[in-house]
């Protein structure tokens, strides 16, 4: 059996984007990704809700929307696919993107300066509601300061349906075009 791909993001904004209100995921990379560094290594994956180092405060999102922590049996309810990945150089270059995420823009300073290259990766994705919440148990190697994890192969009849509308999709593709210097079109690193 094949295993799937999960990349781990904060249950708050996991839920921010099933609601509809998240389009674009930033990361600079973390403490277990290796010697390359981070990178959106891969175009399709499950979102791996995490509830280490969450903090509802970091977001301008209510503080009354909150995510309990649910860490066994882990539970998925989205799938992405990634249109296209940005390297940013200047913060001021996501300014208009406030609409496409929900972190502060403190904690996006944050991630910009961490370590000595300044700059913050950006994708933009399709997010997709899958038909059903997956569920399956902890595993000790989902665990870590990493990005990326192997999941166990999902049933075969979960059905992704999108998020957004064609329309809503196309309109936030438009709004986050030309932002930062393009990595990668369609799953081709450029």
């Amino acid at each position: 059996m094949e295993s799937a791909v999960g990349f781990k993001e904060w249950a708050i904004v996991c839920d921010s984007i099933l609601r509809g209100e998240t389009s674009v995921l930033f990361r600079k990379g973390g403490i277990a990704e290796g010697r390359e560094g981070f990178r959106f290594k891969h175009d399709r994956f499950f979102l791996f809700p995490t509830y280490f180092h969450e903090q509802i405060e970091r977001t301008r999102l209510p503080v009354g929307r909150d995510i309990q922590p649910q860490n066994d049996p882990i539970i998925v309810s989205l799938f992405l696919e990634v249109e296209f990945t940005s390297w940013i150089q200047n913060l001021s270059e996501i300014d208009g993107l406030e609409s496409l995420h929900v972190l502060k823009r403190s904690v996006l300073e944050e991630r910009f300066e961490y370590e000595d290259q300044k700059g913050l990766h950006l994708a933009f994705f399709r997010a997709y509601r899958l038909s059903w919440p997956w569920e399956f148990p902890f595993h000790r190697s989902y665990g870590g300061c990493r990005s990326w994890v192997t999941l166990p192969q999902p049933l075969e009849d979960l059905d992704f349906i999108p998020v957004l509308t064609d329309e809503e999709q196309a309109e936030r593709r438009e709004l986050c075009r030309g932002v930062g210097r393009r990595n990668r079109v369609g799953g081709i690193e450029t």
